[in-house]
């Protein structure tokens, strides 16, 4: 150890020591940001949707940064329910979940687009989910059927409770 205290003691030795430590540190630090993220936790409270696009977005960073989700105010409606599919998310048996159709405010699309669109949906939603949305679900343009917490946890999505 004295060899190393005396080597770093000398002013060209230090300085290639100090840029090795730094230059280690610049390549360390991605790694434990992308640590920190994955550990992060984002906590959804009462959220009535939004655009489509938007939430999309949003889902695609939440996904690409291992962030966890966790649904826990009382209601989550129309595209804040696609945070379902996210793995890792939990929600809160009381929280009520509204699922609706797409639609361009309200309004009916063409078919060809509400196929599409509600495909896109659907595959933000758990299986089982996923295959009422198909079924039933998307068709309520007007309105939401409301669902509980406790129902999707009995459908396998994990109780942040």
């Amino acid at each position: 150890m004295s060899f190393l205290n005396s080597a770093v003691s000398k002013p060209s030795l230090r300085k290639i020591v100090t840029v090795a430590t730094l230059g280690l540190s610049a390549l360390l630090l991605p790694l434990e940001t992308a640590k920190a993220a994955q550990r992060a936790t984002y906590v959804v409270g009462n959220d009535r949707g939004g655009y489509l696009h938007d939430r999309l977005i949003e889902l695609g960073n939440l996904q690409r940064n291992g962030t966890r989700v966790q649904i826990r105010g009382n209601i989550c409606y129309s595209t804040c329910t696609m945070f379902l599919g996210l793995s890792g998310t939990c929600v809160n048996p009381n929280t009520t979940f509204g699922f609706h159709g797409p639609s361009k405010s309200g309004r009916r699309l063409a078919p060809q687009k509400f196929e599409y669109f509600s495909q896109v949906m659907a595959n933000h939603y758990p299986t089982q989910l996923r295959d009422w949305f198909m079924r039933e679900g998307r068709h309520r343009i007007s309105g939401v059927y409301k669902i509980k917490g406790s129902e999707l946890i009995r459908m396998g999505v994990k109780s942040c409770a």
